[in-house]
This record gives C-alpha cells, structure tokens and sequence, in this order.
C-alpha cells in the first residue's frame, strides 16, 4: 500500500522525527467544539491513526481532565507523536496499534476518534475500526469519525470529487466513502449525529449500543 500520510517534514533544523499536517491547524479548532459536546469528564480517549499527533498534542492541552490515548501503526507516526506530545502529563505513550488487528493493545476507553483515516485506507481499515471500537467501548460510548464524505441528497464539492480522484490514483482501494454505507457498516453502533464542518468535512458521531 503507498504511503497515506499527508504530512511533511518538519522544519526545525535538527527536528527529525516531527512532522507536520497542514490541515490540521485548519480543522483542529473546530474538531475540539464538536468534541465538548460528546466526550465525558474523564477516563481515557483512543485516537486510532493518530498521524503526525498534532490533533492528539491540541486536544490534551483543551481537554486536560482526560487521558489521550495516541496510536499509529507507524513508526515515523509515533516518532513524531511522542515529539509533539513531549511534556503532556495527561498523554500517554503512543501504541502500535492496527485498526484491522482482532485485539488491540488498550484494555478500555470512555471514546474512539479517528480523524482523516477512512478515505485514506481500504476498506476494510474501517470494517476493523468499526470492530475494534465495539469490542472497546460501553453502551452509549460515542465514536467520532472526522473527514470528507459522499453523502445522499447533498452534492459532493468539486475539491472533494478532486480529491477522491488524487486518492484512487494513488491506490485504488482509497476514495471518499458513501456515508450511508459507513454508517450501516458501523454493527453495535447507532448514528448520533452529523455535523458540518469547514472545507466541505463532517463530524460523523456513532454511539455504542
């Protein structure tokens, strides 16, 4: 598979191991107005596909009565992760984790959220995100999905159409997912909500049954 991570090098003379999204400073503000009206007070939050962990850095500091949870199957991903989270008491250590692994190395959170990794990975990535975060959370638990989707009756913005070109370009079984499909995929959770955000992305949030 090519490689998904849509960072660059940081560029810090000496500063290796960082990396950074640009898209994140764009959406990171936005994400965390969604997140406080779903997270609980406390207990652990899993971010599944944490890349560069910038949003996981952002969101520790903004919520800092919970515990984060980053991970990545990547090792330049956590390198960069434990770079940009460096001091965070409330950070824990990135986990190697593969969302299509049948156990995951956490034994509970209070949430999942995953931010830009459906479309920009099989499908069957999501199938085990869907599985893995049901095996992990209890009744009512939310699961945030952020990024841009197809969705019926709402015509799909010409940068993301271009978008979804560039990703099946560069590998055939990546591309902007039918919402509909995604949600019904979603065995043990419910749809909560859908809330619009900038640059043509949703805020897909699922709830444990």
């Amino acid at each position: 598979m090519a490689d998904p991570t849509p960072w660059i090098a940081a560029e810090a003379p000496g500063d290796t191991a960082r990396r950074h999204a640009p898209a994140t400073l764009r959406n990171r503000d936005a994400i965390a107005d969604v997140l406080a009206t779903m997270l609980p007070s406390s207990g652990t939050v899993l971010e599944v596909a944490s890349g560069s962990g910038e949003h996981c850095a952002y969101f520790a500091q903004r919520f800092r009565a919970l515990a984060w949870q980053p991970s990545d199957p990547q090792p330049a991903a956590r390198a960069s992760i434990a770079v940009w989270c460096e001091g965070l008491a409330n950070v824990r250590p990135a986990l190697d984790l593969d969302g299509t692994a049948p156990d995951w190395p956490i034994a509970e959170a209070v949430a999942v959220l995953c931010i830009n990794m459906v479309h920009i990975s099989p499908w069957e990535a999501t199938l085990g995100l869907f599985s893995g975060a049901a095996r992990l959370l209890k009744p009512g638990a939310p699961l945030l999905l952020y990024g841009p989707y197809r969705r019926a009756g709402h015509p799909t913005a010409p940068s993301n159409e271009a978008f979804d070109g560039s990703l099946r370009a560069r590998d055939p079984r990546w591309g902007l997912r039918d919402l509909d499909e995604v949600v019904a995929a979603a065995d043990g959770f419910v749809l909560d909500s859908v809330v619009e955000m900038p640059a043509n992305n949703l805020s897909v949030i699922l709830c444990r049954q």
